[in-house]
């Protein structure tokens, strides 16, 4: 599926809209391009536009006054980035940053809002994917207090090969500290103890995963919980429209 530009489209929002919702929204799209480490907004911005992530992964931090940082959410194809403009908040709680090379199209604040009242499958999916993104953001901070170094590494290499559809991950261990809130030293012990034990092979700013399944097992409790949940609704949401 391509936009009226010839801009294919990958994100999962966009793609379940009728052709009459596609026609009104996409004519309001911009492609945008961003590369490792753009920054979208910090915590404080005056809000004004959401980007519908179309490929590669955009972290959102919670900041905290010393300078320290925190991933409690991860933004792919799935989603959305800006969602208290859907509420009518205009300024960000959080910073938004992507990871890798990535692209979204970037829409208007108030243009999206004035379609919604007529896009019903639009504006139902925004409201379905913010109750997701919540239930994780709710997850990832329970997992950041409760959870091993180790697993959380697992859990949260799944979360980003899940995002981009990939095994190969562009990622630095100096990065991978930075989004779990941890020391370098301890992401280096973390990686090695997987590395070790076959799950993963880490090379200069790349990490691929080698054994999908023995990652899933050494990852804590949190990615199958989320996932199952993210199921249960996904199933949900097809029993709702087929009614």
């Amino acid at each position: 599926m391509t936009d009226g530009y010839g801009n294919h489209i990958h994100n999962e929002i966009l793609l379940r809209l009728s052709n009459g919702e596609s026609e009104a929204l996409f004519s309001k799209l911009e492609l945008v391009r961003l590369k490792v480490h753009h920054l979208l907004h910090e915590p404080g911005d005056a809000l004004k536009s959401v980007y519908f992530c179309n490929s590669g992964m955009i972290s959102i931090l919670s900041v905290f006054p010393d300078g320290k940082s925190v991933e409690v959410g991860l933004v792919g194809k799935e989603g959305v980035v800006g969602l208290p403009l859907l509420v009518g908040f205009h300024t960000a709680p959080t910073r938004a940053i992507s990871q890798i090379d990535a692209t979204a199209f970037r829409v208007d604040g108030e243009a999206l809002m004035a379609l919604l009242p007529k896009s019903p499958v639009l504006e139902r999916s925004l409201q379905q994917y913010s109750l997701v993104f919540t239930m994780e953001i709710t997850q990832v901070a329970a997992c950041n207090r409760l959870h091993d170094v180790e697993e959380r590494l697992a859990r949260w290499l799944l979360m980003c090969a899940d995002r981009i559809k990939s095994n190969e991950l562009p990622l630095t261990q100096e990065f991978l500290g930075q989004m779990l809130g941890t020391r370098r030293s301890s992401v280096t012990v973390a990686a090695g103890i997987l590395q070790k034990a076959g799950m993963i092979a880490y090379n200069r700013g790349d990490v691929r995963i080698v054994d999908r399944r023995k990652l899933e097992d050494a990852a804590c409790d949190c990615y199958g919980l989320m996932q199952r949940q993210s199921q249960r609704w996904h199933n949900d949401s097809k029993l709702l429209n087929v009614r």
